[in-house]
């Protein structure tokens, strides 16, 4: 009898244990168990695998610089600069007659964003050519340059036009901020294709320009997967954050940029990532600025602001580990900082990590990043990709 009293009790508690893991695993909504945010960013199963679930029509719900319409000729898509204060580059308009004339189409790539486009969806053997990055990340780039299917045309302003030309791509990506070098090569028909993904204010916005991609390789099923699952994912995420029952006043501060030069760079109230510290629960010091992208305020201007703010968000290419006491060394006011001293600082090595390829087609994983320092009882789980508080 003893024994058995004893596998009753065992077998409860093992019960008890499975249902906790299942609770701390699910949530409920509208009477529907749907999985926490935490278990959908340890899912480790390949979106790449499900894209047959996927249609091929594209729809654009949160890219203001793109536009997409299905018409008897074909494909229309239309390509503009979704920063509300350019006037420097016209509006683009591209003719698609089929998806199947796409499926070969080579590609130049002009930044390290344009080529985590390719990288995020899988089709790294589409792109032909790129410039010459100082960090290149991707393993399947680095074979490609290796074996020589991909080749580097060099850096910005000065392009090697033969080799470009030898490459025969049928489209070139370019920056709607770089133009340089490739004076030589515009009337070669070869048609320029201006990306404004990173110019997009809303993370899901600036990813979504994947779609241009899927479209340009005939593969918008592939991109219409990859997509859904960035989404499902952030969306998850922000609504559990709002779901936390704290209000905005209650949210910590986050403060960002440190002085470089001759001044000290912030990013804007209404900027791609104001709109990250948001969504994952902070409220930006700058948020009553209206700039899209960034400034510079001298020292003391942005010092008055970061001063007290619980943490404080940076970037930067070091070779090494960045500390709290490199921090120190660069400028020992920083040190008088509130988050400074309660250990509050998030830092993103830009030479250690792929931040420049792949952080703005993975905004789930940036604010994963920022949650799990905001309100890491949300994602108990989570490692961090981009930014981590540092020691």
């Amino acid at each position: 009898m003893r024994s058995r009293r004893l596998a009753i009790v065992r077998s409860a508690i093992l019960v008890a244990m499975v249902l906790s893991v299942s609770l701390s695993c699910t949530r409920q909504r509208a009477g529907r168990t749907f999985p926490s945010a935490d278990a959908l960013f340890a899912t480790h199963d390949s979106v790449l695998s499900h894209i047959g679930e996927y249609g091929d029509t594209i729809t654009i719900r949160y890219a203001r610089g793109l536009r997409v319409s299905y018409e008897d000729d074909g494909i229309h898509v239309f390509i503009s600069n979704p920063d509300p204060s350019a006037t420097m580059i016209a509006p683009q308009e591209l003719v698609i007659p089929s998806l199947q004339q796409q499926a070969k189409a080579r590609f130049i790539c002009t930044t390290a964003l344009q080529l985590g486009n390719f990288e995020v969806m899988g089709l790294e053997n589409r792109v032909v050519g790129i410039n010459t990055l100082r960090n290149l990340f991707s393993p399947v780039m680095k074979q490609q340059l290796a074996e020589g299917h991909t080749i580097s045309i060099g850096k910005e302003g000065n392009f090697d036009v033969e080799r470009i030309l030898a490459l025969r791509p049928d489209y070139i990506f370019v920056s709607a901020s770089k133009h340089g070098g490739f004076e030589a090569i515009r009337n070669s028909g070869i048609p320029f294709i201006t990306h404004h993904g990173y110019k997009e204010t809303n993370p899901l916005g600036q990813v979504e320009w994947i779609k241009l991609v899927g479209l340009l390789t005939g593969e918008p099923r592939r991109a219409n997967a990859v997509f859904a699952d960035i989404e499902r994912k952030y969306l998850a995420l922000k609504a559990e954050v709002a779901a936390t029952g704290d209000s905005l006043s209650t949210f910590p501060t986050v403060a960002s940029g440190r002085q470089v030069r001759d001044g000290w760079y912030v990013v804007g109230g209404r900027s791609y990532m104001s709109q990250l510290f948001h969504d994952a629960g902070a409220r930006y010091v700058m948020s009553d600025n209206d700039d899209s992208g960034g400034r510079t305020l001298d020292f003391e201007a942005a010092y008055a602001r970061a001063a007290h703010a619980d943490f404080w968000q940076i970037d930067g290419s070091y070779d090494g580990d960045y500390t709290l006491r490199t921090l120190a060394d660069e400028d020992d006011r920083y040190t008088t900082l509130k988050a400074y001293r309660s250990g509050n600082v998030l830092f993103c090595n830009l030479s250690r990590t792929p931040y420049r390829e792949l952080a703005g087609v993975q905004p789930h994983f940036l604010l994963a990043d920022f949650v799990k320092a905001f309100h890491p009882e949300l994602l108990p789980h989570y490692e961090p990709r981009y930014y981590k508080i540092i020691e």
